[in-house]
């Protein structure tokens, strides 16, 4: 029996008027969300991970945190200097 380990990740990508558009026009047409048009075209161009790859990569990567010195959420902070910044001149 396999276990599989399913990562989601969240992100924003900006799309021109005639792509966006045209996602709207496909998942109209399909019923499919915007999100998974964006799945199924990023799998027909790049290929989907075997489960060896996402092994490899699991076992590449365990452990990469161990020493870490401060929390994720000082480490992002501290690859966007200045955002705390921006975000209260919004206020």
């Amino acid at each position: 029996m396999y276990s599989y380990i399913t990562m989601s990740h969240r992100t924003q990508i900006t799309l021109t008027d005639e792509q966006y558009t045209r996602l709207l026009d496909e998942s109209s047409t399909t019923g499919l969300g915007l999100a998974e048009l964006v799945r199924r075209a990023l799998i027909r161009c790049y290929g989907e991970v075997t489960p060896n790859e996402r092994v490899r990569m699991l076992r590449e990567t365990a452990g990469t945190w161990y020493d870490a010195t401060e929390g994720g959420e000082q480490y992002v902070e501290s690859l966007r200097r200045g955002m705390e910044r921006r975000l209260a001149e919004w206020e």
